[in-house]
C-alpha cells in the first residue's frame, strides 16, 4: 500500500504577471489569533470587475500582439496570413481608443476567483462581481448577448449581459485572486469533448486523431487561435474546464512532467509537434497559409482507467482575459497593452500589395455574381456598396414567410446578405463594432432561400457545410468570407451608414441595411461547387514520431 501523498491537480508556479494598481480603497487588514487577515469590501470587488471587463474589451496582452507582429515578419507566412494579421493589429489599435470594443460579440462574462482562507468579505461576493459586470456592459459600447429562458421554448434578452458565470473557490493564503474572461459565442462553440479510450494514448494515433479534430475546428471562431488540448481528466467537466483555462494561458506554469501523485502537467514536446501540424494543414489565419494557431497548450491529466476524455478549446483573435488580485497592498489588474500601435509596421498595406478585386455591390445582383464568377476561391476582394444584415432570428422569420407561401423579401434578392449583429453605436459613429458572425448557423436556410431568389451572395466568417456548397452550385450563389475579429476596424473604416430595414423590435438581431466601403472579404465558396476549406488535403501521416508527407 503506498503512503499518503497529496498534490494539487493543477499545481501552478510563481505568478510573474505585470499588474497595475486600481485602488487601495475597500481593502484593510487586522490581526486575530496571531494571524493577519485581509478584509475586502464589496465595492472593491465591483470596481475590479468593472475595470477588468472594460480592459479585456479594448486591450490585449503584449504577448498576443507580438505574435500578430511575428506573422508580418515571417517570410513563410502567406499573403493572406499577413493581411489578416495586419487587419487584426489595426483593429487592436482602434479598440485601444476605448470607444469601440475589439469584437462585436462582447461575450459572456466569466469570473473565476480563488479566495484565501485569511480573506474575509461581507458575503455576497457573486453579487458584487455581477454588479461590476453590469456596470461595464451597461455603461460601455458593449453588446447584450445573454438570453433568459422564460419557458423551455421562449426566451428574452436580459438587456444587461447578466447573468455572468461566476465560480469561486477556497484556497490557502491571504489574497483573493481572479481570472476574468469574456467568451464570445464563436470561440465558446469550439469547445469539444471526446470520450476516447487508452487506444489514443500513443503518438501515432494521437496525432492522427488531433489532425482530424483540429481540421474540424474551422475558422468560425476567428483564428489565429490559442489552441488548448487536454488529455485525461477525473471527469468530463474537469477536462473541459481545464482546456478553457489552458487556452487563456492560465496554466502556463504547470510542471513539465508528471509524477506518481497524479498531478496535471504540460507536455511541451507534444505542444511543439501539434503546433507544427497546425502550420502544415494549410487553413492559415482564416483564408490559407501557415498561421491557423499562434500556439498550442497540451495538458495531461490523471484519469479513471475506464475513461479517457480529450477536450479541445480555443481562445480566438479577441483573446480577452486578464488576471486580477486583491492583497493587503490594494486591488490590482493585469497590465494589458494600451499602446498597440508599437506593433504595427512602419508601412501597412504597401507590403501586402497583392491583386485585390474590387466589387461594386450597387450593380444588379446578376452583374455582381458574373464578376465574382471570374475568380477562383481564396481571391481577396474589396466590397463597396449596399449590404443587408440578417442573422439567426431574422432568418427564422423569413423562413416562416416562405413556408406560408409569401415571397422572398426584395432586399435579399437585390443585395448580398451579411450575417452579423452590431454592438452599441457610440455617439458620433455610423456604427458600433460590427464584425461577422458564424456562417454555419444559417446553413439550413440557404437552399430554400436561394431557390426563392435570395441569399445568392452571402458574407460571414467560418466554413460552411456541403449543403451550402451544393446550393451555390445549383443556384449560382457565392459565400464570401469576411475576416473574423476586426469588428472595430470595420466600424471605423468600412461602414458608412446603418439603418433598420425590418424587425426593429429584435434589436441587434433586426434586419439592417448598411453601406460599406473597401470592406475586405475572400471568395470561399463559388458558383461552380468549389469550397476553399474542402480543397485542403491532409497534411501528412505519422509513423512513430516521424512525419511522412503524402506521395506527390
Amino acid at each position: 500500500m503506498p503512503e499518503f501523498a497529496y498534490s494539487d491537480l493543477l499545481p501552478l508556479g510563481a505568478d510573474t504577471t505585470p499588474y497595475r494598481l486600481i485602488t487601495t480603497e475597500g481593502v484593510s487588514t487586522f490581526e486575530a489569533g496571531g494571524r493577519r487577515f485581509l478584509q475586502v469590501e464589496p465595492e472593491a470587488l465591483r470596481r475590479l470587475t468593472a475595470e477588468a471587463m472594460h480592459d479585456i474589451s479594448h486591450y490585449l496582452r503584449p504577448a498576443h500582439l507580438a505574435q500578430l507582429r511575428r506573422i508580418l515578419d515571417d517570410p513563410e507566412a502567406s499573403a493572406n496570413d499577413r493581411f489578416v494579421a495586419l487587419d487584426l493589429l489595426k483593429n487592436a489599435n482602434i479598440s485601444a481608443g476605448g470607444v469601440l470594443p475589439m469584437c462585436q460579440d462582447t461575450g459572456t462574462a466569466i469570473v473565476m476567483g480563488k479566495r484565501g482562507q485569511q480573506v474575509l468579505t461581507a458575503g455576497g461576493d457573486e453579487e458584487a462581481l455581477s454588479r461590476g459586470v453590469y456596470d461595464a456592459y451597461t455603461r460601455l459600447n458593449l453588446r447584450y448577448s445573454q438570453m433568459a429562458p422564460l419557458t423551455m421554448w421562449d426566451e428574452r434578452n436580459t438587456g444587461s449581459n447578466l447573468p455572468a458565470q461566476i465560480e469561486l473557490y477556497a484556497t490557502d493564503g491571504d489574497a483573493y485572486k481572479f481570472l476574468f474572461m469574456a467568451k464570445g459565442g464563436g470561440s465558446a462553440n469550439k469547445s469539444f469533448l471526446y470520450q476516447e479510450t487508452k487506444a489514443v494514448l500513443n503518438e501515432k494515433r494521437m496525432m492522427s486523431f488531433l489532425e482530424e479534430k483540429i481540421r474540424a475546428l474551422g475558422t468560425a471562431a476567428c483564428p489565429p487561435y490559442h489552441l488548448a488540448i487536454v488529455v485525461g481528466g477525473t471527469s468530463a467537466e474537469f477536462a473541459l474546464k481545464t482546456a478553457k483555462y489552458a487556452s487563456a494561458h492560465y496554466l502556463d506554469t504547470l510542471p513539465a512532467e508528471g509524477s506518481p501523485t497524479g498531478h496535471g502537467f504540460r507536455d511541451l514536446e507534444l505542444e511543439q509537434k501539434v503546433h507544427e501540424l497546425t502550420q502544415r494543414i494549410g487553413i492559415g489565419a482564416q483564408f490559407g497559409g501557415k498561421y491557423f494557431c499562434h500556439d498550442v497548450r497540451v495538458v495531461r491529466l490523471p484519469r479513471h482507467g475506464a475513461s479517457c476524455p480529450v477536450a479541445i478549446a480555443v481562445s480566438c483573435s479577441a483573446d480577452r482575459q486578464a488576471l486580477g488580485k486583491v492583497t493587503a497592498e490594494g486591488v490590482f489588474l493585469e497590465q494589458l497593452e494600451t499602446d498597440p500601435a508599437k506593433y504595427l509596421p512602419d508601412t501597412t498595406d504597401e507590403h501586402l500589395d497583392d491583386a485585390v478585386v474590387r466589387i461594386d455591390l450597387n450593380r444588379p445582383m446578376t452583374e455582381v455574381r458574373a464578376e465574382l464568377s471570374k475568380y477562383p476561391v481564396k481571391t481577396r476582394l474589396s466590397l463597396t456598396g449596399t449590404l443587408v444584415v440578417a442573422r439567426d432570428i431574422a432568418h427564422a422569420k423569413i423562413k416562416e414567410r416562405l413556408d406560408a407561401g409569401e415571397g422572398m423579401p426584395q432586399y435579399l434578392r437585390d443585395h448580398p446578405v451579411y450575417y452579423a449583429g452590431p454592438a452599441k453605436t457610440p455617439e458620433g459613429y455610423a456604427s458600433g463594432s460590427f464584425g461577422p458572425t458564424t456562417a454555419g448557423r444559417m446553413d439550413s436556410y440557404v437552399e430554400q432561400f436561394q431557390a426563392a431568389g435570395g441569399s445568392l451572395v452571402m458574407l460571414a466568417k467560418g466554413n460552411r457545410s456541403q449543403q451550402v456548397t451544393d446550393a451555390c452550385g445549383r443556384h449560382g450563389g457565392f459565400y464570401l468570407g469576411s475576416i473574423g475579429g476586426p469588428a472595430a476596424r470595420l466600424a471605423q473604416d468600412c461602414i458608412r451608414k446603418v439603418e433598420v430595414l425590418e424587425y426593429a423590435e429584435l434589436g441587434m438581431e433586426a434586419v439592417w441595411r448598411i453601406e460599406v466601403e473597401d470592406f475586405p472579404a475572400f471568395i470561399v465558396v463559388d458558383d461552380k461547387g468549389n469550397d476553399f476549406f474542402t480543397s485542403l488535403a491532409p497534411s501528412e501521416t505519422f509513423i512513430g514520431s516521424i512525419p511522412v508527407r503524402p506521395a506527390g
